[in-house]
């Protein structure tokens, strides 16, 4: 049996934790820049407020009902997330962490009631860290998903604990969940099984497999026979990413390609530092640029190039000249850009490189990068950065910041004596 763990409306419960007079209030969270709406609590989406929405499109409804808007505390949210993960841990031998606020559990070998199981866990992290949690247990990990959901959704029935452990669930649950809320099916997936009248995940788990597999490959076969009970995926006990993404949108829209190209740098170096964390090298990298898609300018454009490292490599050096040098071949003049980033993909282990014969990675950087580290790490992000970027800190628009409160002596809660 697999349990997934899921935290209910994660960030805006954070928001919560540390203000409770937010309880039974809506709450938004918005993104980088306060850009757009990442994060509600049931309240607000029960006043239309949609997810990914501008958060500029909402301010009716903000100054109509009293939202409560918070901007991205993520040093918050992941000493919480590590905090509830650590609790979890200790109901499974195995735990794969899945996203910031979910994981899955392995509860093979444990001999209890599983429905009274989940809902200690539940008890445990709500008692510890005030995070309400759902719980769903399963045969497979999509079932587990398809139980979450039902926990989640029927909270008064089922205490925020749900069990398929039977076919008699397992069919009644597929027959409820809509086919667009199955987990691994896309939006233009849906579409397609919609045409040819699969309205819920019950009708999907009785298609034909070779149907299945013409139309979405072997993940569709796996989904097919995870939602039919049968065991398609297994634990992902590897914690390391598999790429790393740093995209912001600018407080302002940039016309020269000198500030984009810092922003850009400093994106690489970031990116690095990351890498070097979880010890891996990177092969290959993206750098994209974009004008504001919601702003009045008439013309449009945006860019990305893939760019082919002629070695792997974890120096912020050499993935900064090779992001600013993928910049100078996409960026065009007459425009104003609002969005940039650089990805980081193919990675290897550090234990794994293999040197080239002509083409390697500056040996002198290990060291000055380890330095640089350290340092870093010691007295504060970043004391030391390159050339090539700005000597100020560049600052997100952050208007409805709250404070740091676990991660930050100086913003810990400060608690009056009447």
């Amino acid at each position: 049996m697999f349990a997934l763990v899921d935290c209910n409306n994660f960030y805006a419960s954070c928001e919560r934790m540390f203000n409770p007079s937010l309880n039974g209030k809506p709450v938004v969270v918005l993104s980088n820049n306060d850009g757009c709406v990442i994060a509600r609590s049931n309240e607000a989406k029960a006043l239309g407020v949609g997810m990914a929405v501008p958060a500029f499109q909402i301010q009716h409804l903000v100054e109509r009902n009293q939202i409560a808007v918070f901007s991205a505390n993520f040093p918050l949210y992941g000493d919480m997330s590590q905090r509830v993960m650590s609790i979890l841990s200790g109901y499974s031998p195995e735990q794969e962490i899945y996203s910031i606020d979910e994981c899955f559990l392995n509860l093979d070998g444990i001999q209890e009631d599983f429905t009274d199981y989940g809902l200690r866990m539940r008890s445990h992290v709500l008692k510890w860290t005030g995070i309400p949690v759902s719980v769903g247990i399963a045969p497979t990990k999509t079932l587990a998903k398809v139980a979450n959901h039902i926990a989640k959704k029927f909270h008064d029935r089922t205490g925020g604990s749900y069990v398929i452990d039977s076919e008699l669930r397992r069919i009644k649950a597929l027959k409820w969940l809509k086919v667009d809320d199955v987990w691994g099916i896309g939006r233009r997936q849906a579409i397609k099984l919609k045409a040819i009248g699969v309205q819920t995940a019950y009708e999907f788990s009785l298609l034909d497999k070779e149907w299945v597999r013409r139309h979405m490959t072997i993940n569709g076969v796996k989904l097919l026979e995870e939602l039919n009970g049968i065991k398609a995926h297994d634990m992902e006990l590897n914690e390391k990413r598999q790429s790393i993404a740093i995209t912001r949108t600018f407080e302002k829209e940039y016309t020269k390609q000198e500030e984009i190209s810092e922003r850009i740098t400093t994106f690489a170096v970031t990116a690095a530092e990351k890498l070097r964390r979880q010890k891996s090298f990177c092969r290959s990298l993206i750098v994209f640029i974009s004008t504001n898609r919601f702003g009045d300018a008439c013309e449009q454009y945006s860019n990305s190039l893939h760019v082919k490292l002629p070695f792997p490599t974890s120096s912020s050096i050499e993935l900064s000249k090779a992001a600013t040098s993928a910049l100078d071949r996409i960026f065009k003049n007459d425009f104003r850009y609002k969005r940039a980033g650089v990805i980081l993909m193919d990675f290897i282990n550090e234990t794994e490189l293999q040197p080239s014969l002509f083409f390697n990675s500056d040996p002198r950087h290990k060291s000055l990068m380890q330095t640089i580290d350290k340092l870093n790490n010691k007295f504060g992000n970043p004391v030391l950065k390159l050339a090539a970027q700005e000597f100020r800190t560049w600052k997100m628009k952050q208007e409805h910041l709250s404070p740091r409160y676990t991660t930050n002596i100086n913003e810990v809660i400060r608690v009056k004596l009447l």
